[in-house]
Parts: C-alpha cells; sequence; structure tokens
C-alpha cells in the first residue's frame, strides 16, 4: 500500500520553475512558473516582491499560509533561489512544492510525487545541491518529448504551438489543483485525483 506524506504544519513554499525575461514567456521550460502565477492569480496573491532572486508573494490558498516563489535565476541555477527561501523561513525540505515541466509525460499529464532523482532536469538538479536531501514534493507538468531525432533544449525553450493550446490550459487548472489538493489533503489525495485525468 502506498504511504500518504503530508505538508507539516506552518508556511509551504511553492516554487514555480522557469526562465526569466520576456524571450521565454509561454514557452515548455517556463510552464512551472506559469502555474504558480496563476495559482497566485486564482487566490489573490500577486508575485510582486523581490528578494531571494527571484518573485514572490505571500498569502493564503485554503487557509494554509503560502509563499509563492518564481526563481529569476535562470532554471539551472534555481536552487540559489529557492535555498534561500526556505531558509530565510527556516523550513525544512517538506515544506516545499516544486512544480516544474516534464519531459517523460505527454502534454497535459500532471503526476504528483514525494522525493526521489532529479531525473536530468537541471531545475531540480539545481536545487538538490542547496537542499539536504530530496525530500520536497513535486508536481510535475507534461510537457511530451519532441518529435524523435528533435532537439530536446531547443524544445524545451520553444513556445506551444497553436493546436496544443487547449491542452495547455488544461495543464494549468490540473497543475493547480494539484498543489491545493497537495495543501489541503497530501499526497496519495492529490495522486488519486489528478492521475487519472
Amino acid at each position: 500500500m502506498a504511504r500518504d506524506v503530508v505538508l507539516p504544519e506552518g508556511r509551504v513554499v511553492i516554487a514555480g520553475l522557469g526562465n526569466p525575461g520576456a524571450q521565454y514567456d509561454g514557452t515548455r521550460h517556463n510552464i512551472g512558473a506559469d502555474v504558480v502565477e496563476a495559482l497566485g492569480a486564482r487566490h489573490g496573491i500577486a508575485l510582486v516582491e523581490q528578494k531571494f532572486r527571484g518573485r514572490f508573494g505571500t498569502g493564503l490558498i485554503g487557509g494554509r499560509s503560502v509563499a509563492l516563489l518564481c526563481p529569476q535565476t535562470y532554471m539551472n541555477r534555481s536552487g540559489e533561489s529557492v535555498g534561500p527561501a526556505l531558509n530565510f523561513w527556516k523550513l525544512g525540505v517538506g515544506s516545499l512544492i516544486v512544480v516544474h515541466d516534464e519531459l517523460d509525460l505527454p502534454l497535459g499529464r500532471v503526476r504528483v510525487k514525494h522525493g526521489g532523482g532529479h531525473g536530468g532536469h537541471n531545475g531540480l538538479r539545481s536545487i538538490h545541491v542547496q537542499l539536504p536531501d530530496p525530500g520536497y514534493f513535486r508536481v510535475r507538468l507534461g510537457i511530451d518529448r519532441p518529435p524523435q531525432g528533435g532537439n530536446v533544449s531547443g524544445w524545451v525553450l520553444g513556445r506551444f504551438g497553436a493546436g496544443e493550446l487547449a491542452g495547455v490550459e488544461d495543464l494549468h487548472e490540473r497543475g493547480m489543483k494539484a498543489v491545493e489538493l497537495l495543501l489541503s489533503d497530501g499526497l496519495l489525495h492529490a495522486q488519486n485525483e489528478v492521475h487519472p485525468l
């Protein structure tokens, strides 16, 4: 039987990974940051404060105190923003949710997990360097792999095509729902609700 894990009491840092700058707006690699921005808009939390080498805002989601953070360090240095944010609020890794793009999932699919390796994702790799252990929550947002023989770097830094936009809209909604369920009910409930979609 799968083991449930819940977030501890107190503040939760929710980090949406991506690259800073208008040239990266709307790219596949920025879907994590886009979902956290959308989550902030839904719950009245504006990411207008500048600290931890990122943009962040604090507020409540379902009665839980949260800090929404979008690192502005470029993807492969995300840990240089996430680590200091956790240290500032004296939080353990179990109080962190990282929202990020996932090549190994089809577009629109969302998976929630706790702990594990970085799977070659440069943003997660950087976070692992900064944290004492990998026991944080992840919301993995499927962006699919490039067509056979396609360049992965060009794919993740490219924008979604017109035919993919409906899937991207679904991905935003499912990603936000996954975070909300993690906050309110823990890992197993979030997985049971989100994984079948």
